[in-house]
């Protein structure tokens, strides 16, 4: 079973059909998408329709909420700042874009989701979320407390922990003291990659006939770089009403 896991698009078209083409290549079993549709980008409406067109299933992102729920309030709890008032901004012109049908779709995806899968004797779960279970905007770097990180997946039952929102990808495997082997993955993002490298970022996660939760390689993830035509984007951004900042941080990824 070959999944494929993404996350923060931000309303980037482009990087969205590039990932989904290159997917294709991939031979994916299944698609999942840990939400952060919209925002910092021109094209809302386009990446929704394309999600709901292929019917990709999808959790919301901080984003998400904060354009189906209520204009007026972004849902995030940051300390005011000069991103967050360029954040604000980008919510504003995409409350100003988004259609109606496509506010009620975001209004409406869950904040988590839960599979299992069944090999032999062992049942693997994978948790889906966009942020973290606790909140849907709570940042989960790389250097993240270890044994929170360990009782954090424990609480919900995981085995398998995927999340986005900080648009740096890491995958860490993490013992949880009892033989078991958890793993947290970060997806990174799509539209708006912070991590120094612009291509668009996604995760595939194998879960192979000799996969095991006792074998910390029993899981094989594999994160994918893809290159599109950020320039597009730039320059739509640019041309437009969206600070040109956004523009910057496309290409050079912070």
């Amino acid at each position: 079973m070959k999944i494929a896991l993404f996350s923060d698009v931000h309303g980037n078209i482009p990087a969205l059909m590039a990932v989904l083409e290159d997917m294709k290549k991939q031979h994916v079993d299944q698609i999942y998408c840990l939400g952060d549709l919209v925002s910092y980008a021109p094209f809302p409406n386009e990446v929704v329709e394309e999600i709901r067109r292929r019917y990709i299933p999808t959790i919301a992102g901080n984003h998400d909420e904060a354009i189906g729920f209520d204009p007026e309030d972004d849902g995030i709890r940051y300390k005011i700042s000069e991103g967050m008032k360029s954040g604000a901004v980008s919510r504003f012109l995409t409350n100003q874009l988004i259609s109606t049908e496509n506010r009620a779709y975001l209004k409406g995806l869950p904040r988590h989701m839960h599979i299992e899968f069944r090999h032999g004797e062992e049942q693997i779960n994978l948790l889906l979320v966009h942020g973290s279970p606790r909140r849907i905007n709570e940042y989960l770097f790389e250097a993240h407390d270890e044994k929170d990180l360990v009782e954090l997946m424990r609480s919900r039952n995981a085995h398998i922990m995927a999340f986005g929102h900080t648009h740096k990808p890491f995958h860490r495997i993490l013992n949880d003291g009892k033989g078991t082997f958890l793993h947290a993955i970060n997806t990174g993002s799509v539209g708006k990659p912070k991590d120094g490298n612009p291509d668009a970022c996604y995760v595939i996660v194998e879960l192979g006939d000799d996969v095991s939760l006792l074998n910390p390689e029993g899981l094989r993830v594999e994160f994918i770089r893809v290159p599109y035509d950020i320039e597009s984007v730039a320059k739509a951004i640019e041309e437009g009403q969206f600070p040109d900042e956004y523009a910057d941080m496309l290409r050079k990824a912070y």
